[in-house]
């Protein structure tokens, strides 16, 4: 599909990052038209290509799911000659990315803020990090799983009575992803009044830590640590899972009074709407031990199916708790288009999940596969007016692969 249309069309972005965070970043800003172009280690690439089993022919399909709509390099920037490439393509680029995490390694390789933006002085320079260019821990190393851990959600999540548990996608690192993309199109936004770039500062910590929200909110509120409340809602009620005739579960979310009303009225209990235990949210929270044990009986009356259609026929939101297989499978998301489909040289026919933004007049655009290291190191130097001869040189020094 031609991104000429896309809202990101003519952007160039600079991806010097690896693992997660970062590739998840410029694949959202690749599928909203940038020209997206992913720097790799000659030899070794992207981490995330080492992150296997599973595998889709000889490629991790962790690598494949984060890292479409891109070109790939091969380039070692250690090299004097990798340095003078990556500042070529600093030159007129809009965005650049990093997540090397110390400044004294950005200064080595000459791709410091203080650099690039030397350079050019309309760059958007993005670094991102596990805690941030500024404060006591500065520099440390960040991974998905601590910043988990550490920004109190690992603590909050699990059943009440069992061990801490993590989320099992990487979302501190997707959560920092979104972020840094939110903050990326505020800088270019902003460059578009000033003619000028600036500095981004991004944390895994941080990212993390904003799905504390309302609990962080109890907490300001009340002093003390909120407790892990398994499928419990500290604020809503009822609003949980629940488990039907067959056996089968699913979450069933009452999250007004109205709502309230239609489930009695639904389910032939109107004395439990005035039920003046029950009547408003915070009659329901407050008699939770009263109230769920009776819900949960009225829900073992009735197969899965029948309350789903039931249910959601009366205006009351719920839901089958599904498996992925399930959840990929979804008519409804299929109709959607949420499963990208492309074709890729050496695969064939690869699938990863779209972005969940539908614009009407400047669709995103998905046209590139995953890139194979080093796929488009020949094509991007010449871009930048290197030659033939220029090029083999690079690659006989061991600069570009």
């Amino acid at each position: 599909m031609n991104s000429d249309n896309a809202p990101l069309s003519g952007i160039k972005v600079v991806d010097q990052t690896q693992a997660l965070a970062g590739p998840y970043t410029t694949m959202i800003l690749g599928d909203l038209g940038a020209d997206v172009i992913k720097i790799e280690k000659p030899g070794i690439g992207d981490n995330s290509r080492q992150w296997a089993p599973p595998y889709i022919g000889d490629q991790s399909c962790y690598y494949l799911a984060v890292n479409r709509n891109k070109r790939g390099i091969a380039l070692d920037i250690r090299a004097g000659g990798g340095r003078e490439f990556i500042h070529k393509l600093a030159r007129d680029a809009d965005v650049f990315l990093t997540n090397l995490r110390t400044e004294a390694a950005l200064q080595r390789h000459g791709i410091d803020y203080e650099t690039l933006s030397a350079i050019n002085p309309s760059l958007v320079y993005v670094s991102i990090s596990g805690y941030g260019r500024i404060g006591p821990r500065a520099g440390q190393p960040g991974y998905d799983l601590v910043s988990q851990a550490e920004s109190g959600t690992v603590a909050l999540t699990g059943e009440v009575d069992g061990a801490p548990m993590r989320f099992p996608t990487p979302i501190a690192d997707m959560t920092c992803g979104l972020f840094t993309v939110i903050g990326i199109l505020a800088a270019l936004r902003s460059r578009d009044q000033s003619g000028a770039g600036q500095f981004l500062d991004m944390s895994l910590q941080e990212g993390q830590m904003t799905w504390l929200a309302n609990l962080a909110g109890e907490y300001f509120a009340e002093g003390r640590d909120p407790p892990r409340r398994g499928n419990r809602h500290p604020q809503v009620v009822p609003y949980e899972a629940v488990q039907a005739k067959d056996g089968d579960w699913f979450m069933l979310g009452v999250a007004s009074d109205n709502v309230w009303g239609a489930f009695c009225r639904q389910v032939d209990r109107g004395d439990l709407a005035s039920d003046p235990r029950f009547i408003t949210n915070a009659d329901r929270i407050a008699n939770y031990d009263a109230l769920l044990p009776i819900v949960r009986d009225i829900i073992r009356g009735k197969t899965c199916a029948e309350w789903l259609t039931e249910l959601r026929a009366a205006g009351v939101p719920c839901g089958r708790i599904n498996t992925v297989a399930e959840a990929l499978g979804d008519p409804h998301v299929n109709e959607r288009g949420f499963i990208v489909e492309l074709e890729h040289p050496a695969l064939g026919l690869i699938k990863s999940l779209a972005t969940p933004i539908h614009l009407s007049d400047t669709p995103l655009v998905y046209r590139r596969h995953p890139p194979r290291l080093g796929e488009h190191s020949d094509e991007v130097a010449g871009e930048l007016g290197y030659s033939p001869a220029d090029i083999a040189r690079l690659r006989a020094d061991g600069v570009l692969a």
